[in-house]
């Protein structure tokens, strides 16, 4: 399916994005509310700017009106709900416990996508799984580390 490739862009962002966002506000005052704005921002603005993208290259890459739109539309509702699962987890659980069921989502999520992949273009699963999860530890880590970095500088900056 040639349109797979869009949805796995959106949903890659999505789950990718949402699991950072989530790691690197969940120290701050507010956290709840912070991290749930940063979400559905995050799931409008970034979102409609992706899915333009993909309508723009779409066009230059001469597909039909058809696959543009299918492209552009079928990007952003994937990403939307997505995003919407993880504010969700964010708006029903404290935010410590959101930020753990939500990596364990994203995880998953991004696990059935990599393996998917990996079976349509028969290659070993396992070593995109291994290795598309890594990336995705990394951004939940490096947010981590920032939000707490600029939490501290925040703390300093106030004395």
């Amino acid at each position: 399916m040639k349109n797979m490739n869009t949805f796995s862009i959106g949903a890659t962002a999505a789950i990718i994005t949402s699991m950072g966002l989530i790691a690197g506000l969940t120290q701050g005052a507010n956290a709840k509310v912070g991290i749930i704005t940063g979400l559905l921002i995050f799931a409008v603005a970034d979102n409609i700017s992706d899915s333009f993208s993909i309508h723009i290259y779409k066009e230059s890459e001469g597909a039909s009106s058809k696959e543009v739109s299918v492209s552009t539309f079928g990007n952003f509702a994937v990403r939307l709900l997505l995003v919407l699962t993880f504010a969700s987890l964010v708006l029903f659980l404290p935010p410590n416990a959101a930020l753990i069921l939500s990596s364990i989502w994203g995880l998953t999520l991004l696990a059935i996508l990599s393996y998917g992949i990996a079976r349509r273009r028969n290659i070993h699963p396992l070593k995109s799984i291994l290795w598309h999860l890594a990336v995705a530890l990394v951004v939940i880590v490096g947010s981590r580390f920032l939000g707490s970095w600029v939490l501290k500088w925040q703390l300093i900056s106030r004395i």
